[in-house]
Parts: structure tokens; sequence; C-alpha cells
């Protein structure tokens, strides 16, 4: 889903569109002021993990709203503020510390940090200390902090809004994301986190960059290609940990092909889709899955672009989602079963008559319409980095609320009671703002085409 870039970035006439989005909620903004938390001080890494995340917690999504109540004191704000930045200085500072328990302590509390709250200001001054320091646990840590730190990175880059910044770091870090993913010997878990990474450093930070979106497709098709099946139409016997290696690989390089020009996609499409279908008929529930669901997405983007696109030998497809979506295997576990059934159902309906079964994700006062499987998987994308922290970035991160076309950041005055939008006027807004970009996909696609 194309996307306007802070500094290079550029998708369309992305001006124009916020313009169009923000004509529509304008009855929808209030004015608001922003509660502070008063932070404790502590010197230990359980004591900062700990204070950071009750700091920067998203369970409560009424953070820009005063705490009501009598004889409660006003926060300092700006004490709070000091206080918690010197808390995740701590945690940058421990980075580089001997004890490998200190470091892995620290990238915890930075990925709590990082996931619950926008720190754009802080991380900006900050940028290229904390990616040397993370480049440093990915080049000499165990696997469980090469892991954490490829999270964490991807993090960083979330939290710099996919621009220069962000697209500076990505051109640092990538060689040794990219080692780390083909190496055989490096552990399964750091692998993973690093087609994950590159899955979404790319995708934030060099969405219009032709050569990085290729390459990154590329190494990433390396690893997932090798659960297709071999000339005789066998699959593979897959290694211990592989399934979970190729979900995670899978999963990142279908978030890149949601910003593919049409005519990479095309090509993409005739040479995945076949090998695809084979790869239903994995033993492992998530990578069966995960392919249906990418099955699905291949087929909407091809949709998309051709309206007359047809899926080869469809019968047989839509014979082997039947089944999955009926297997009743005793020999599977019930959740599986459970799961399988229910993903399959969806891709089944899809596939014959283009049905989808819409999610509404609210937030605030806001809600985010997920009604297709391109925004699906970009939703999914993020939840699985952000984790709990989802709804409060695209409450608050710019670069989420531009990427689902939400419009500047709304702010509510909780002076005013019962001063809410009303669900027609979310609702417009966000079918406005989708609308716009999909009429912009098409006309973007081509321009990158064009420097490809």
């Amino acid at each position: 889903m194309p996307r306007s870039k802070k500094g290079k970035r550029g998708s369309g006439k992305p001006g124009s569109l916020r313009q169009e989005v923000l004509q529509l909620s304008a009855k929808a903004s209030l004015k608001g002021v922003k509660n502070g938390v008063k932070g404790e001080s502590g010197a230990s890494d359980d004591e900062l993990t700990s204070d950071i995340l009750s700091h920067y917690s998203s369970a409560s999504e009424t953070a820009s709203v005063l705490e009501e109540g009598t004889g409660g004191e006003q926060v300092d704000e700006q004490t709070a503020q000091e206080e918690t930045e010197d808390k995740l200085k701590q945690c940058i500072d421990n980075l580089t510390d001997k004890s490998a328990k200190t470091r892995l302590a620290a990238l915890a509390s930075l990925r709590q940090a990082f996931s619950s709250r926008v720190l754009y200001d802080f991380l900006t001054e900050r940028r290229l200390t904390v990616s040397d320091c993370l480049e440093r646990s990915l080049k000499k840590g165990s696997g469980e902090e090469q892991a954490a730190a490829a999270t964490v990175f991807a993090l960083l880059c979330i939290q710099l809004e996919g621009g220069d910044e962000a697209e500076e770091g990505f051109k640092m870090l990538r060689p040794i994301l990219t080692a780390i993913l083909m190496d055989n010997s490096a552990s399964i878990a750091a692998r993973q986190s690093c087609a994950r990474a590159l899955g979404m450093c790319c995708y934030v930070s060099s969405a219009e960059d032709g050569e990085d979106l290729i390459k990154s497709l590329a190494l990433l098709e390396s690893i997932f290609m090798s659960s297709y099946p071999n000339r005789e139409g066998t699959l593979p016997t897959p290694k211990p940990g592989s399934p979970g290696l190729h979900s995670a690989a899978l999963q990142a390089w279908s978030l890149l092909v949601t910003i593919c020009p049409a005519s990479r996609l095309t090509v993409l499409l005739d040479i995945h889709l076949p090998k695809l279908q084979a790869c239903l008929q994995s033993n492992d529930v998530n990578y069966r899955i995960a392919v249906g669901e990418t099955i699905a997405l291949l087929v909407e983007l091809g949709r998309d672009i051709d309206e007359e696109f047809e899926v080869k030998d469809s019968e047989g497809l839509c014979e082997c989602l039947k089944s999955l979506a009926t297997d009743s295997n005793k020999h599977r576990a019930k959740n599986d079963r459970r799961k399988q059934r229910s993903i399959f159902r969806e891709v089944l309906h899809y596939i014959e008559n283009e049905d989808f079964t819409e999610e509404k994700i609210r937030f605030g006062v806001e809600s985010v319409y997920i009604d297709s499987w391109t925004r699906r998987r970009i939703y999914d994308a993020f939840k699985e980095i952000l984790e709990s922290g989802v709804r409060h970035h695209l409450q608050f991160n710019p670069l989420l609320r531009d990427i689902f076309g939400l419009g500047a950041p709304i702010i509510l005055d909780p002076t005013v009671k019962g001063n809410k939008i009303s669900r027609f006027e979310k609702h417009l807004f966000n079918s406005a703002a989708f609308k716009a970009r999909t009429k912009q996909r098409n006309k973007v696609r081509d321009k990158r085409a064009d420097v490809m």
C-alpha cells in the first residue's frame, strides 16, 4: 500500500491526499492536552524495565486525557519526561555492558519503550549511537541477543517514521541482518527476527528505492523457496525449525509485495502462485496458514492490476482450500484445526467470490477498517513488531497514521464531555482515505516501474 515518506519518500501526491482526508476529519478534530505520568528513579535493569513500562504503557488508550478526581496533585510533566529520558539513556548505555544479561535486559527495556510510546525527538538525536550498539549486538551477541537486537532495530525504524534517518540506519545494518539471515549455523530465532526486520525496515524506509526493494525481495525468496516442491512435485522434508523461518521470510516478503510496481508484481505472480499452491500440503500448520494468506494476497493484487486476472488451476486450488477449511484430521491439535479451518474458509470465500470479512480495529475514539488482504498483511506486520503497542502507534505515530490514511492525530479535550466523533464520521473518514489511496496505487506502481 503506497504511502508518503517523510523526507525522500514519495507516493503520488501525499499533500493533496492528506488535505482531502483532513477536510473530511475536520469536524472530528478537538483540542486536547497530554497527560504525563511521573516515573520513579532506579538503577537496576529490572527497575528500568518496570519504570519505563509503567510510564510508557499503552494499556490505557486515554493517555491524552487528564485523570479525573478531586484532591489529586498536578503531575509535573517536564520532570517526568526528564526522568524517563534518563532511564532510556541508561538503557542505551547498558547495551555496551560486558554482561550479556545486562545487555539483554537493556534490549528488553528498549523494546517495551519503543513499542508503547512515540519517541521521535528523543531517538532522532541518538539514532547513530543506538544503531552502533545494535550492530555490535548483532555481530557479537548470542542468538537470543541477535534476535532481540533485530527486533529493536525494526522498532527504531518505525520510531523514526520511515524518514531519511531510518533509511540511513537501514543501509548501515542491512549487511549484518542479511549475513545472519543467510547463515545456516545461526540460531533460528535470530534468523526469523532478521527476516522480519529486513521486511519491515525496507517497507518503511526504502519503499521508493527500486534497487533496495528488489534486493530484499530476492533475499527473502531465497529463504522460503527452499520449501518449494522439487521437479518431481515432492515437498522436501523440513529441517527442525525451518517452517518457522520459512513463515517469517514469506510474511516479510508478502509485506514488500504490497508496494511492488505492477510490472514486477506480474512476474512474481507467475513464478510463485503455482509453487505456493503446492506448499498448502506442508505438514506445519502455521506455514500452511502463512501460505494460504499469501495466496489470497497475491490473487487480490493480481485482480487489482487486471480485472480479468485468473488463477491457473483455480479448480484444483479451491478443492485444496475446501479440504483445509473442513479438515477434521484427528492427528492435528484441536486448536490448530480450528485456526486452520477459520483462515482457509476466508481464503476460499475470497478466491471464489471476492468476499472479505472486514475487521474493525478500535483505538481511542477512532477506528481503522481492515477490509482487504493487503491491509491485513500490513496491519499484522506492524502488530507483530509493536505487539500491544500497535494501537498507541495507530493513535499517535505519524507513519502508521499515514499508511492507514488516518490523517493528523486526534487529541481530545477532557473538559469537553460527550464531544465524540460520530460513528458515521469515523467511517466516512476511513473510507475516503482508503479510496483516495486506492486510486493512487496503480499510478505510483507505474512510476516506480520506470526506475527499476
